[in-house]
């Protein structure tokens, strides 16, 4: 199986009615905590990298070890773009052997984010990759009581059928309640907004800001029509405290010894969600 474009494990879990997840990584022990709880639960998934990343000067060695790890698995898993925020993120992403990528041009006009979405889709597809776009914007944790909980920023049904037929879209992500980071308050998701998108058109949706959602919330979201959830925030501050209280509880810990609790957290949090999506077992 190894590397590949998801959109095939994507409209199967939406057909047999369970989500894979998009975990973001930022360096190797996040990377090998994720192979690892993906080759013990027999689940696909995508890795991902941020697009604020690509800039950094080991954007493309990150995504070649992503390629290698990939490449010698036995389930499959894509590398995928997160929240491109341009043409030229994408474009970048591809050289890089990205194989799926998401362009995010939620924050534009309407016809602004169909014009850009369609010139990725081309771009994308003339190499077998798939395209996920975001229609309404999934706003900041921070900002949810002024944002998300005055459900500013959901997106419109009225709107879908058109987005997708005129650009050609693969995945699409939408804003149903959640929000990106650690939340103001408790997150609150609209299942009906998210049952009436679901009747307009029939490719896979994405649902962001997984990171705070109850376990019960992403069981209701998935069987409404979710067929991929992202989730990073979790994963990086649940590490960070175990960390920090390793750090605490040893005053000779040593540097292999943080890589090891890094992976461990990345394979228990990453395996988690796994359960809960129900990927498990469906590599």
């Amino acid at each position: 199986m190894s590397l590949v474009s998801i959109l095939p494990h994507l409209k199967r879990a939406q057909q047999h009615h369970y989500a894979l997840p998009l975990f973001d990584t930022a360096d190797m022990y996040s990377i090998d905590g994720m192979f690892a709880v993906l080759e013990e639960k027999k689940a696909p998934a995508m890795i991902a990298v941020y697009a604020g990343a690509l800039d950094r000067p080991n954007a493309r060695a990150l995504a070649a070890y992503i390629r290698t790890r990939a490449e010698a698995a036995t389930v499959p898993v894509s590398l995928m773009l997160d929240h491109g925020g341009s043409f030229e993120h994408c474009i970048k992403a591809i050289s890089y052997g990205f194989t799926d990528v998401m362009y995010d041009g939620s924050n534009l006009p309407f016809e602004e984010n169909i014009a850009n979405t369609r010139a990725v889709v081309r771009a994308a597809h003339a190499i077998g990759l798939a395209v996920e776009a975001e229609l309404g914007h999934v706003g900041s944790g921070s900002e949810y009581q002024e944002f998300g909980a005055q459900r500013k920023g959901f997106t419109n049904p009225d709107d879908v059928e058109r987005f997708v037929a005129e650009t050609g879209v693969d995945i699409l992500a939408v804003a149903i309640g959640t929000a990106h980071g650690l939340y103001a308050g408790e997150p609150h998701l609209d299942l009906d907004l998210l049952r009436e998108i679901r009747s307009r058109v029939d490719i896979p949706l994405a649902l962001h800001g997984g990171s705070g959602c109850s376990d019960q919330q992403f069981r209701d979201a998935i069987a409404v029509g979710i067929a991929k959830v992202n989730v990073a925030t979790d994963l990086f501050v649940t590490t960070a405290r175990r960390l920090t209280e390793a750090a605490r509880a040893n005053d000779n810990m040593h540097y292999f010894a943080f890589g090891k609790v890094a992976v461990d957290s990345f394979i228990e949090r990453c395996g988690h969600y796994l359960d809960v999506f129900g990927a498990t077992g469906n590599g």
